[in-house]
């Protein structure tokens, strides 16, 4: 499936519907119209339709879809239906936050280890994982296996961590730090800047309130 063509806006909603349709399944709901996933997530029904389109047709005019197989099809597209393994890069304040998030885990991102250069955090236990020195990260990630990289240490380290992460055989990466990184073209990169969002936020609230 090609999905370079797919507005990423569409793709962040295909996970707001997942979530949603996940909840009402546990409720017991059976079927579900385009107009009541609209109203639950807050968009239009001809928007929840259009981003379906996107994926297939997984619907029946006249009688909507079933709750159940509609998310299971969404998890596959969002490639949820197997774990991915998360090897975490600093253990401050966000690190912490993080490592502790039971959403993760819920959605299938296992995090299989934590890097520190911390003495005092090395050696913790976070859910059964043990926080170790960053210079173990070419020994541990390929050994786990992991995809993914999630990096929340101070801006002056977070390239480090990166080349590192690519070192270890890590294909996508998820930036917390406020920084431009540098990886190679094939590494997935996604920032998480939380004070661009918050400027964002503030400057749209200001714009409504002028």
């Amino acid at each position: 499936m090609k999905t370079l063509k797919i507005p990423e806006a569409s793709i962040i909603r295909m996970s707001v519907y997942s979530r949603y349709l996940a909840e009402l399944d546990r409720k017991g709901i059976i079927t579900i119209s385009s107009g009541d996933i609209a109203e639950g997530v807050g968009v239009s029904p001809a928007q929840v339709r259009k981003d379906l389109a996107y994926f297939g047709e997984f619907g029946i005019r006249g009688v909507g879809y079933n709750v159940k197989d509609l998310h299971l099809n969404i998890l596959r597209i969002l490639g949820l239906s197997n774990e991915w393994s998360i090897a975490l890069v600093g253990l401050g304040n966000l690190g912490s936050a993080l490592s502790n998030y039971r959403g993760f885990k819920e959605r299938g991102f296992i995090i299989t280890s934590i890097f520190d250069n911390d003495p005092q955090k090395i050696g913790m236990l976070i859910d059964g994982v043990e926080v170790m020195p960053v210079s173990r990260m070419e020994e541990v990630i390929p050994k786990n296996k992991t995809q993914i990289g999630a990096i929340t240490v101070p801006t002056s380290s977070a390239q480090e961590a990166a080349d590192r992460l690519v070192k270890c055989g890590v294909k996508a990466i998820l930036n917390f730090a406020p920084i431009v990184l540098n990886v190679p073209p094939e590494i997935e990169l996604r920032n998480v800047d939380l004070m661009v969002n918050l400027e964002v936020l503030t400057f749209n609230y200001a714009g409504k309130m002028a």
